[in-house]
């Protein structure tokens, strides 16, 4: 039976597509819980209508799904403390 220890060591994994940081690092993915089968965590984005949202939450749904959990999440928008982390994060990360 997987644990919320294996859980968190694969999501703290997945990386950004265009930052050399995971979205843990970045402070994107946070407040991951597992009850049952279901995860629960939040996406915390740096700014509102980002055009990749789609396709990171994706990325966690996908490894959540191969351990055999389901997903549910909640979403909002970063604080200023943590948006600046953010952005010096993908100031220093950034693969283009």
């Amino acid at each position: 039976m997987k644990t919320i220890f294996d859980l968190a060591q694969v999501i703290t994994k997945v990386p950004h597509p265009f930052i050399n940081s995971s979205l843990t690092e970045l402070g994107i993915v946070t407040d991951i819980d597992l009850e049952d089968n279901m995860v629960s965590l939040v996406f915390a984005w740096p700014f509102p209508d980002i055009p990749i949202r789609d396709q990171l939450i994706e990325s966690i749904e996908k490894v959540v799904s191969n351990m055999g959990f389901n997903l549910q999440y909640t979403e909002r928008i970063m604080t200023t403390a943590e948006k600046n982390d953010f952005l010096i994060l993908e100031k220093k990360g950034w693969k283009g």
